[in-house]
């Protein structure tokens, strides 16, 4: 996107408004920023996150850990190259730096397995194992809080959807 004062430069600053009910979205180059006198650092900056997150966790490496940084084979990146530019080189950086990025994806994202919008049209089996899913996060959750009560009905309602599946694959397996 090109910033909306110039038009030449690409826009990295984005800042939303809200005037009389109506919301305006500005989107500025850093340099036209600069020129109207928006303080540029005070915004969040997905780059320096990283960076600080990555310099967090080189504090709590051993001596022998920090002296030789850890390079995926795929693309020979650093965990610090990633936190310096806020992206990963190749699909084997997630294998490679999976001790460090599950940490950073559960912080962000609240879990490490996506559980974002279902698909309109799936399939029966997969609905099952979603569904399973859920009700075993939610018997996780009335254990935490301790209403046993109700997780006993969550338990129960499981064990009958398992029973259910197990009875449906014994007639179709015979």
């Amino acid at each position: 996107m090109l910033c909306n004062v110039c038009g030449l430069e690409e826009a990295t600053i984005h800042l939303t408004e809200i005037i009389n009910t109506k919301m305006v979205e500005l989107h500025l180059c850093e340099q036209c920023a600069y020129e109207k006198g928006t303080d540029v650092k005070q915004y969040f900056n997905f780059s320096e996150l990283l960076e600080g997150l990555s310099e967090a966790g080189e504090m709590l490496k051993s001596p022998s850990e920090k002296k030789e940084a850890v390079r995926c084979k795929g693309c020979g990146i650093s965990f610090d190259d990633f936190g310096k530019s806020g992206r990963l080189g190749c699909p084997e950086c997630y294998q490679t730096f999976s001790k460090q990025l599950l940490p950073l994806i559960k912080r962000i994202h609240r879990a490490t397995q996506h559980v974002g919008k279902k698909p309109s049209k799936i399939s029966g089996e997969v609905k099952f194992h979603m569904e399973l899913r859920e009700l075993h996060e939610r018997l996780r959750k009335l254990v935490e809080q301790e209403a046993f009560e109700d997780a006993a009905k969550v338990r129960d309602l499981i064990k009958q959807l398992e029973d259910r599946a197990k009875k449906g694959t014994e007639k179709h397996g015979s």
